[in-house]
């Protein structure tokens, strides 16, 4: 194929992109869009860029050491890429090349000044970016200047913060190219951005157009405060004029812009009308409809018309939820109830949709609960409002400030009552305070999970699809059992009956805390305090511990019999895992890989076990957290009895002890039954992938992750794969890392996270949800992956999110904060079980604590203070 290394604007458009680069590609498209301005111009493509770069073999080993260097290390980064560039601009641009450049820029005009902009092929693209990445040189006349900065271009894509953008995305620098995109220049008598959604907010429906005068470095650069304004279905709802004390203007002769000095009498003029801004919306709107996704447009002013000079996709948006109608939804999170705010993948998605019993969405790669319906009537909504904001006061906040949006929330009657049935909101009906309900709960649960592994050992093919949709409907039918959703809401509501009551008859604050101490029947505290019993049979090996200290090999199991002590060691964390070798941190997605698949993940754990603790722990720790609770107990029905009325008091509030001390260790159990059931999925559905890549339908088994369930179903009954889809899915994947879930999303695309409303804290405070009382002071540990934590007695664990996996690291900690969580999920429930002072729902706490700090945790009032 002949190779081009030039090509005009109006000859490129979308799918140029590998040619002519993001910028490229865009601005072409941009020109063949009817009523939109482009200045014209050309571009410099691929084949000119992979030229010059062959030209210089040093460049390759220098792309070694740079792919080398981590994304942090900032010294090696800045070394090596300004070698890089130095190399590139240092190849001369070859004769046949320069011509044809030089012919370009004729038919623009030789002494037409120019701007000369990089156009990376990662650059401008739906999923990233890479604003401001790569270089852009204005107002360049004639073509020896305009020669060398089309050198510049090429040599920016080197540039340090370009190279630590790609690292940190995990882009490849050799997969990405360099075009060149020269444009004849406009000089404007203003100039600014549009963004056709608001990029604060997320609403869809509002345009922010930030507009300054002459040329728009001045605002990209911050020099001056924009105007801003935002518009909504075609009018002004909102203006900001700031005052514009200076400009950026083109050099008159050529060579480059300057700064200059707005006359005083300018400064607080707008630079638009509301009409020219009303205008430039539609024609955002126009340029948005046609790329399909909200749009950063750059503009210029010139003439009284405008002219577009970029558009790129505003990749910081939360996805919006599918609907089919044009109705207001309003969403809520299912990953912050869940504790997993993580992305997850499409076999993940619908697996947990089948099993779920609410209708769910997802967007981003996350779950999502329409709850329009519930908050449109008084009772379901007062319902709704009262169960979130007793678990995530954020999340109730954030409703709330969504029903203040006048008429976004339709208002309908509360449905009539079925006969004889809860009305609206109502609980289910209580039940008797006896053991041996939760025992048979567990043993039904146990029973059904038998019969799923007895029973899908044979299933293969259609079949086996056939199989777990009828396992799901067995799913969901355990998870609905009316006893089962009594025994919770007992255990609840007992909870929450104890905390109100003994605060209004006492002045004592989150008495359950200590009252539910080593409660019988928890599955996720048991499987903390059970690590601690594995810790007691490797520790007595020197060699095991060594061994283990320098393993990071899922196949350790196998080498530990070759050691002194290795059997036990090996047969205690078999043991482990026949009984949670089924959890994971994010279990909620099935295609997260188990404990049992990826036993390392333990290590570090157990290694801290062995450290921290003496032999016997657990059994200490448990009969200590039992004993606390029985003076607690004690302690409260003897206050009790000397207040008014005080018999009565202290018979009901003994009545209710009993009653959470029954029910609230299986508010864990479901969990565990849905966790346990989807490790039986999850095996059945790689051993189909297996066949599969056997097959030669699928390249790897994993590949199914990227798959649906029906998509998968419809692979296994045709032997065949897109794989175009699977590898689209992986980059969207990839993607929504950089993604932040709302706790509140809207149909209009509008985020809301909630607030505290607090102002009884100290200064400098982070404040979050109490969960677990009392205080403690230690060095905070950050840790994003449970696999990678270090910890000593007495540290305080500072992470996003603590699902049932992360139960065992906390036996050995001193106290808790998350991101998210709230009053009964998983972590505030454990941290309750084992003592440890608690505080959730703190915003960014991963970011605004660093590892290492001393901090102080007041789990009873809600705060962190960080000490140094």
């Amino acid at each position: 194929m002949t190779e081009r290394y030039v090509l005009d604007l109006r000859e490129v458009d979308e799918t140029h992109l590998a040619v002519v680069g993001g910028k490229g590609a865009h601005l072409g498209a941009l020109a063949r869009i009817e009523g939109i301005g482009v200045p014209g111009g050309f571009c410099v493509t691929t084949d000119a860029f992979r030229r010059i770069m062959a030209q210089s073999p040093s460049i390759e080993g220098l792309l070694d050491q740079l792919s080398r260097s981590s994304p942090d290390d900032r010294e090696a980064i800045g070394t090596l890429s300004a070698q890089i560039r130095r190399a590139v601009e240092g190849i001369a641009v070859p004769d046949d090349l320069a011509a044809e450049i030089t012919r370009a820029v004729a038919r623009l005009g030789e002494r037409v000044a120019c701007a000369v902009r990089s156009s990376a092929t990662a650059e401008d693209l739906p999923t990233a970016s890479f604003a401001g990445q790569q270089d852009t040189y204005l107002n360049v006349v004639g073509p020896t200047e305009i020669l060398r900065h089309v050198s510049r271009c090429w040599a920016s894509l080197f540039t340090e913060r370009a190279v630590t953008y790609r690292q940190r995305n995990d882009i490849d620098h050799r997969m990405v190219d360099m075009a060149v995109v020269v444009q004849r220049m406009v000089f404007p008598h203003a100039s600014g951005i549009l963004f056709t959604a608001d990029p604060v907010t997320g609403n869809r429906k509002v345009a922010t157009v930030d507009g300054g005068f002459g040329l728009g470095e001045a605002l990209v650069s911050g020099l001056v405060n924009p105007d801003v304004y935002k518009v909504r279905h075609g009018e002004v709802v909102e203006r900001s004029i700031a005052a514009k004390q200076r400009a950026v203007q083109a050099l008159p002769d050529g060579g480059g812009t300057q700064q200059v000095a707005v006359d005083a009498q300018r400064q607080h003029e707008p630079a638009l009308t509301d009409a020219q801004v009303v205008q430039l919306v539609q024609l955002g709107r126009r340029i948005e409809e046609h790329f399909g996704r909200p749009q950063d447009i750059e503009w210029c002013l010139v003439d009284d018309g405008f002219q577009m000079v970029q558009s790129r996709p505003i990749t910081t948006l939360f996805p919006i939820p599918e609907t089919d109608d044009q109705g207001n939804h309003v969403y809520v999170s299912v990953g912050h109830q869940q504790m997993m705010t993580d992305p997850m993948k499409p076999l993940g998605l619908s697996v947990w949709k089948l099993t779920a019993m609410a209708p769910m969405t997802d967007a981003g790669g996350r779950l999502f609960v329409d709850a329009t319906r519930a908050l449109s009537s008084p009772a379901s909504r007062s319902g709704l409002l009262d169960l979130v904001g007793r678990g995530d006061p954020l999340t109730r906040d954030a409703l709330e400030t969504v029903l203040d949006r006048a008429d976004f929330v339709p208002s309908l009657p509360d449905p009539d009552p079925a006969p004889g049935g809860p009305r609206a909101g109502g609980a289910p009906s209580p039940i008797e305070t006896d053991p041996s309900v939760v025992a048979g709960l567990i043993e039904r649960s146990q029973e059904s999970l038998a019969a799923l592994r007895r029973d899908i050992g044979t299933k293969t093919g259609p079949a086996l699809f056939d199989f777990l949709r009828e396992a799901f409907e067995e799913h969901k039918r355990v998870l609905s059992d009316p006893l089962s959703i009594q025994a919770i809401m007992a255990g609840m509501e007992a909870t929450w009956w104890l905390n109100d009551k003994l605060q209004e008859w006492l002045g004592e604050r989150n008495a359950a805390d200590t009252l539910t101490l080593s409660a019988p029947d928890n599955i996720t505290s048991e499987m903390g305090l059970a690590l601690l019993d594995v810790a007691d049979a490797i520790r007595p090996h020197a060699q095991v511990v060594a061994f283990l200290q320098n393993t990071g090999d899922d196949g350790f199991l196998d080498e530990l019999p070759k050691l002194a002590g290795g059997t036990e060691a090996r047969d205690a964390i078999e043991a482990y895992l026949d009984r949670y070798g089924m959890r994971c941190a994010g279990e909620i997605d099935i295609t997260r890989p188990r404990w049992r698949e990826r036993p390392s993940a333990l290590v570090p754990a157990i290694l801290d076990n062995v450290r921290n603790f003496e032999p016997g722990a657990a059994l200490r720790r448990f009969e200590q957290g039992r004993q606390e609770a029985w003076k607690k107990e004690q302690d409260v029905l003897s206050r009790l009895r000397a207040l008014p009325d005080g018999e009565s008091k202290a018979d009901e509030t003994k009545r209710m002890i009993d009653r959470v001390r029954t029910f609230i260790g299986y508010r864990e159990y479901p969990k565990y039954g849905i966790v346990s059931r989807y490790f039986v999925y999850k095996q059945a559905l790689l051993e189909e992938a297996d066949r599969l890549v056997r097959a030669e339908v699928l390249a790897d088994r994993e590949d199914i992750f990227y798959l649906t369930f029906q998509e998968l179903d419809d692979v296994v009954r045709s032997q065949h794969v897109d794989g175009r889809l699977v590898q689209q899915r992986k980059e969207a994947f990839r993607t929504y890392h950089a993604l932040t879930p709302p706790r509140v999303l809207t149909s209009e695309g509008e985020t809301f996270n909630g607030a505290y409303r607090r102002d009884d804290v100290p200064a400098g405070a982070l404040i979050g949800l109490p969960v677990s009382g009392g205080t403690v002071e230690g060095r905070a540990r950050v840790v994003l992956d449970m696999a990678q934590a270090d910890l000593e007695a007495g540290d305080i664990l500072v992470t996003a999110f603590t699902d049932p996996s992360w139960s065992p690291l906390f036996v050995g900690i001193a106290g808790l904060v998350t991101e998210v969580g709230g009053l009964m999920t998983h972590g505030a429930v454990i941290a309750r079980e084992y003592g440890l002072p608690a505080v959730v729902g703190v915003n960014q706490a991963t970011r605004l604590i660093r590892d290492g700090q001393r901090i102080r945790v007041h789990g009873s009032d809600g705060y962190v203070e960080i000490l140094s």
